[in-house]
């Protein structure tokens, strides 16, 4: 006869648990991602590219950016830069949401999320189309820095078209980010991996970054989303002739 199994014992928890009120900021997140996934039909997509162009590039411009004058180009800055170039040529995804109309915007407006001590912010560079990536860099990184702070003006919290948020710097490779609405998409940026690919009739492993495109179903199909991030991976893994154009 086979042994009875030993009891489990739950141990009861130990000290008193701690109530933390939401407030401020975090009162305000709170409200809007319910109301994001309350009242959108969100859709996420998930692409990778081959980035051994992109890390490069950076590699280049990191090695002699100082005695050229350039600032700090990042991963992220190259990401942005090319996601501003694609959302140029489609209207429909620089898009919001109004209700009973989507309104397609001429110019980008890109929201930049960020985690601070009080929660997550997106600052807003507007005009990123006007921008070269040197001037998109240096425009950014004073925005997020005073998010960080707390000084961040208000202006440059709002109006958005399009947002970019990245957790690749935390190791996720893949997420569902969520619509940061009234826009009608948002693009999730992962960490580096290692990803087999077929080259040349071989398999090689590259390193590759993943992106994770959330639209607003109700407004966006998922072709015009799919089609969207081909021609974003496009523009990544062809950077130099990206900044050509």
């Amino acid at each position: 006869t086979a042994a009875a199994a030993p009891a489990v014992v739950v141990s009861a928890p130990v000290g008193e648990p701690t109530e933390v009120p939401l407030v401020g900021i975090r009162k305000l997140i709170a409200s809007k991602m319910h109301e994001s996934l309350s009242t959108t039909a969100q859709l996420t997509m998930n692409m990778s590219f081959d980035a051994t162009g992109i890390i490069a590039y950076r590699a280049k411009v990191k090695a002699q950016g100082e005695a050229l004058g350039l600032p700090n180009i990042t991963i992220n800055d190259i990401v942005a830069y090319a996601t501003v170039q694609v959302l140029r040529v489609s209207p429909e995804i620089n898009a919001r949401f109004l209700g009973d109309k989507s309104v397609q915007y001429p110019n980008v407006n890109l929201g930049i999320a960020t985690d601070t001590d009080r929660g997550l912010m997106v600052p807003v560079v507007h005009g990123a189309d006007q921008l070269s990536l040197s001037e998109l860099s240096a425009t950014a990184k004073p925005l997020l820095k005073d998010c960080q702070t707390g000084n961040i003006n208000p202006d440059f919290l709002s109006g958005g078209t399009f947002t970019i948020t990245n957790m690749g710097m935390l190791g996720v490779e893949s997420f569902t980010p969520v619509l940061n609405i009234p826009e009608v998409a948002i693009l999730g940026v992962g960490g580096l991996s290692l990803k087999p690919v077929m080259k040349d009739g071989e398999i090689k492993h590259v390193q590759s970054i993943n992106l994770s495109l959330t639209v607003d179903h109700q407004v966006v199909d998922g072709a015009p989303g799919a089609r969207f991030l081909k021609a974003l991976c496009n523009s990544l893994e062809n950077f130099e002739l990206t900044l050509a154009k």
